[in-house]
């Protein structure tokens, strides 16, 4: 089978190789889509602080079961899924006391170990995810980023009726604002320095949308909220800028959730961190639950993935995605790689 693997920043390379033996507890995978994230976009850049090279990328997947090991009962021939990218030790004390996505030795497929860009892809069953039958496989493919912000407010007790500023109208930035809504948000505001990002936020249904550079964003959160501002922002960026602007704009008490990658050491302003008493939470990944409610939301309609979808790539074609990236930069979301 033909695998993708990235041998150093910007250069990607296939080969062909065997398909792996199957193992009782394994299922094969006919890997049909696999979307690109700001992650790689990280790692093909070089960019990405825990990564080495060579890798073979792709953690955002969706396909349907080739094969099943002789013990797999839940899971058969035919069915639509996607797969979680984590592999555990399942032994520290992360993993014993509920909390395996931070295992102490977590790995993450396309990024420490072997992605799933290949035209099959072999794992243990309980990685894999069950989709609905009439999910496409693009969003399908999206359901791991929809967990990541579905995972985002697995850190709040109740969104019911709050306000939530949402930095950053990325992928993970949109999902994450239309899924406060979904769950209950009174209201959204979302904010970005890309026209294009905060048209497609209109589009699903973001209540208030603010290009920091042409508006004073303190003044605008205040028009949408009040004197009271918000009840919770979430930084999915993974800047100093956006940081600066969380804890600037953060009413006294209140949670601010990090979900964006840093490339470099940001500066903090911990004086007013401490001064305002906020509670700076980080956000690595999901649970298999969060996986399950993302399923539920994009099922059910709740949660529109489509208008983020720009653009489809074959899979020898999988430079050109980030060429494409590179050359549109802030005017694209979205991306798919087609592998079958």
């Amino acid at each position: 089978m033909k695998q993708q693997i990235l041998v150093e920043p910007r250069k990607i390379e296939f080969r062909e190789i065997p398909i792996p033996e199957l193992k009782e507890n394994e299922v094969m995978i006919k890997i049909m889509r696999i979307g690109i994230c700001g992650s790689d976009i990280h790692v093909y850049h070089g960019k990405h602080p825990l990564t080495a090279y060579p890798v073979t990328q792709g953690h955002e997947v969706s396909g349907i079961i080739e094969k099943v090991g002789r013990k797999i009962a839940n899971l058969k021939i035919g069915d639509k899924v996607t797969i979680q990218p984590q592999v555990v030790c399942g032994k520290c004390y992360s993993c014993t006391h509920g909390n395996y996505h931070i295992c102490d030795k977590l790995k993450v497929m396309g990024f420490q170990t072997t992605g799933m860009a290949s035209e099959f892809f072999v794992t243990e069953a309980n990685r894999v995810v069950k989709l609905p039958y009439d999910m496409s496989y693009e969003q399908g493919a999206m359901i791991e980023p929809m967990a990541v912000a579905c995972a985002v407010f697995s850190k709040t007790d109740n969104l019911r009726g709050l306000n939530v500023v949402v930095l950053g109208a990325g992928t993970i930035g949109n999902l994450t604002a239309q899924t406060a809504k979904a769950l209950g948000a009174k209201s959204v505001l979302i904010t970005d320095v890309s026209e294009y990002r905060l048209e497609i936020a209109k589009k699903v249904g973001i209540d208030y949308t603010i290009n920091p550079i042409k508006k004073n964003l303190s003044e605008e959160i205040v028009k949408a909220f009040g004197p009271d501002k918000a009840d919770l922002i979430v930084e999915c960026v993974g800047s100093n800028q956006t940081i600066d602007d969380a804890i600037e704009n953060a009413r006294k008490g209140t949670d601010i959730i990090i979900v964006g990658v840093f490339s470099h050491k940001p500066v903090v302003d911990l004086a007013t961190v401490q001064d305002h008493e906020l509670r700076l939470i980080g956000l690595l990944m999901y649970q298999t639950k969060e996986y399950l409610k993302a399923i539920e939301l994009v099922h059910s309609g709740e949660v529109a993935l489509e208008p983020l979808m720009t653009k489809h790539f074959r899979f020898n074609d999988y430079d050109k995605a980030y060429q494409y990236l590179e050359e549109k930069k802030d005017k694209a979301l979205k991306l798919f790689i087609e592998v079958n």
